[in-house]
Parts: structure tokens; C-alpha cells; sequence
């Protein structure tokens, strides 16, 4: 991620100091900048004068001095609060007063990491989508006390990025991510139940999105989700997580070290040669799959685009989205919520707030309470409201 946003960064004209943990990880972030302008040039999207220029603008190294008189500092380092807390100390060491803080941090509430910065007003979460250089999505993430300036800054990097920028509150996982999530969670029971890989993924395509969970789950990586649920864990306790998920991912990640795409193996395997494919042993992990023909296609597609929406639903009662279409724009852009629909929002109004309800309730009779609607969907349900009517474009209000 941190070679990423060095990369767009330095395309978009910034001079970019990059820090890693040691020398021989920042060349290897600097490697990974050369070889995406490399596929540019190789394509005629880019000339080697604009390949030069860009590398040309990247230092990388482990030595925190280059961040000196840096404007804005955008930390990637692991989903881990003493990691993260350790960088933020090396770069306050040697950074002027008025820097803008960032954190590109995964789901860690801004509030809370902003606390070890030594001004709450200039921490402000700038949270990228992975693969950096494709995704047009970025979501700015305000802390309880981030201040006009730090989300002045922030907004104003992200459209020299030329990405399209969505503002939210801070909450665990923000908003793209606690949709996300849910996908990825939906998924993983799916496969605890016996509902063949493959399975899960065409249907997720059937639904409307563009990747299947399980891919997507590899390019974000599994070690990273792992991390989250133990950083879930560490600040909520045990029932913040799913024990099944947990048990997916640690025989993944802990027992048989498949991290997804980035090393080769996740749920899918990645051949030096030829095109990724499902990995035949998810079923040592899982058990073996049911017959495709006793499960209910369409049902599985409800759960899976009804669980993200759900979750933003949760968002809007909860103040995180408070402009309705940047919660639609966001799901679209951001993790590619069936674009048909509209987004997470326009696919509840699309379908009726009292149907929607009505469908939630059932699935959460067969399936469990993640599915329960919180009150303000029972309440729109009752009054027969739209999200885009009870808080229309020029309302930004709170549920």
C-alpha cells in the first residue's frame, strides 16, 4: 500500500519521501513503483522521459530525517496500534508543527490513533483501496477532533491524485470497510456451510459485483484480515468476532501461511504461469463442499448484496455517511457494490424500505441477527421513507 500511494503520488507531480522499516524494504518499494511505470511505458501510456521524471521525484529509504519538511504524511505500516503508534513517534521526531497526519489504517478509529499524535486537530484518516494505482476511491476519515485545515489538506492531496474523494465520520472500518467486511464475512460462513467455492464466487459475479469475495479477500490479503480481527478482539473482546471466521482465517493464515495474492497462495493459487485458480485444498480447511444443487442461487445473491447494504444502513443511523450519495458513490467506487443498483443506498430505496425490512427479517430467521435491520430502517419501513428522501443531497443532518 505504501509503495502505492508513493507511486500515484509521485504521477500526480508530488515529490514523495518514502519510509520503510529497513533499506532493503524500501528498494523493494521502490521495485514495485519501477515496475508500474514500467508497464505504462511498455503500454505507450507513458514515455521514458515521464518514467524518469516520476522515479526521479521518489526517495526511499528507512532513515525518518527525509520526512523533514514534509507538508503531509501518510503512514501504511501493519494494522497493529504499537506499530503504527511506533512510526507516528519517529516521524513527529523530526517533522515541523504545522504537518497534516494521516492514517491509511484498514479500520482503527482516527479518534483513537490520533490521541498518540501530539495535535488530535492535524490527524485525519486518508484510507486508499487496494490496487492503489487503479482505484479511483479514497475516503477521508474525520477524528473527533480533526480540525478544517487537516481535512482542507487532505481533500486538496487527493484531487491533485485526480481520485474522487468521500468524507466520513470515524468509526471502526469507516464505511467502505465495515461493507466490505461484511461481504467477506458473508462469504467465509457460506463456505462453513458447505456451499462450494466456486460456487460462491460465480454467484457473487451473478449478483452484480465485479470481484468474488474470496479473490477479493486475497487482494486485500489474509493476514491483513486476520489482523483486523485480532485488533477487533484486542480493543471489544472475544464476541466482536465470528468464531467461525476466525477459525477460517487462522488455519489460513497461521497454520498454512496462504496471506492471498501477495505470496502466491490464498484461496485461489497464483501460478507464475497461466491464471489463477481455487486452491484444491480449501477443502482441508473447510471440509468438503454440499452438492451445488442444494442451495438456493438466489438467495445466496440476497445475502450477499443485503449484508453490505445493511451495513450501510448502519452507517447513516450511526452518523459515519451523512451525505447519502457519497455512501452510493463510495460503494460503487470503492469495493464495486453491483453498479445496476446504484449503490448501497439506491438499492434499498430501489427495492422499498418496507420490502427491504420485510427481506431482512427473514433472513435473519434463517440465517442469524447479523441480518436484523437496526431502528431507523424499522422506522423509514413504517413511514414508507426513502434514504435519499428523509435526507435529501442538500441535508447534511444526522439520523
Amino acid at each position: 500500500m505504501g509503495a502505492g500511494i508513493a507511486y500515484v503520488t509521485a504521477a500526480a507531480g508530488i515529490e514523495v519521501a518514502m519510509i520503510d522499516r529497513d533499506a532493503d524494504s524500501a528498494r523493494k518499494g521502490h521495485a514495485l513503483c519501477e515496475k508500474l511505470v514500467a508497464d505504462r511505458v511498455r503500454k505507450g501510456r507513458a514515455s521514458p522521459a515521464d518514467r524518469d521524471a516520476l522515479l526521479g521525484r521518489i526517495t526511499a529509504g528507512d532513515d525518518y530525517a527525509a520526512l523533514t519538511g514534509c507538508d503531509l504524511v501518510i503512514e501504511a505500516v501493519f494494522e497493529d496500534r504499537g506499530v503504527k503508534r511506533a512510526a507516528m513517534d519517529k516521524a513527529a521526531a523530526v517533522l515541523g508543527p504545522d504537518t497534516v497526519f494521516a492514517s491509511n489504517t484498514s479500520t482503527l478509529p482516527i479518534t483513537s490513533l490520533a490521541e498518540g499524535w501530539r495535535a488530535p486537530e492535524d490527524f485525519i484518516g486518508i484510507h486508499f483501496f487496494s490496487p492503489v494505482e487503479k482505484m479511483m476511491l479514497v475516503e477521508v476519515i474525520l477524528g473527533a477532533k480533526t480540525g478544517d485545515r487537516a481535512l482542507a489538506v487532505a481533500l486538496d492531496y487527493v484531487r491533485a491524485l485526480r481520485r474522487t474523494p468521500i468524507v466520513v465520520n470515524d468509526s471502526r472500518g469507516f464505511y467502505a470497510n465495515r461493507c466490505v467486511t461484511r461481504y467477506l464475512l458473508e462469504a467465509h460462513l457460506m463456505l462453513a456451510e458447505g456451499v462450494p467455492p466456486a460456487m460462491i464466487e460465480n454467484v457473487a459475479r451473478m449478483a452484480g459485483m465485479p470481484v468474488g469475495p474470496l479473490a477479493l479477500n486475497d487482494e486485500i490479503a489474509l493476514d491483513l484480515a486476520w489482523k483486523i480481527l485480532q485488533a477487533a478482539k484486542a480493543d471489544l473482546g472475544d464476541d466482536a468476532v465470528d468464531p467461525r471466521q476466525e477459525a477460517l482465517l487462522r488455519e489460513m493464515v497461521v497454520a498454512r501461511g496462504r496471506l492471498g495474492r501477495k505470496s502466491g497462495a490464498g484461496f485461489y493459487d497464483y501460478p507464475d504461469k497461466g491464471q489463477k485458480r481455487l486452491w484444491p485444498g480449501l477443502a482441508e480447511v473447510v471440509g468438503p463442499s454440499r452438492p451445488a444443487d442444494e442451495f438456493d442461487v438466489a438467495e445466496l445473491k440476497r445475502r450477499l448484496l443485503v449484508t453490505q447494504a445493511l451495513e450501510a444502513a448502519r452507517c447513516v443511523e450511526e452518523g459515519v455517511v451523512t451525505d447519502m450519495r457519497e455512501a452510493d458513490v463510495g460503494a460503487i467506487l470503492g469495493f464495486g457494490f453491483a453498479p445496476f443498483t446504484g449503490g448501497t443506498l439506491s438499492y434499498i430505496d430501489g427495492m422499498g424500505t418496507p420490502a427491504f425490512v420485510a427481506l431482512c427479517d427473514r433472513l435473519a430467521e434463517a440465517h442469524g441477527a447479523r441480518f436484523a435491520p437496526p431502528a431507523l430502517l424499522r422506522e423509514m419501513a413504517a413511514r414508507g421513507e426513502s434514504f435519499y428522501g428523509r435526507f435529501p443531497p442538500s441535508v447534511r443532518a444526522a439520523a
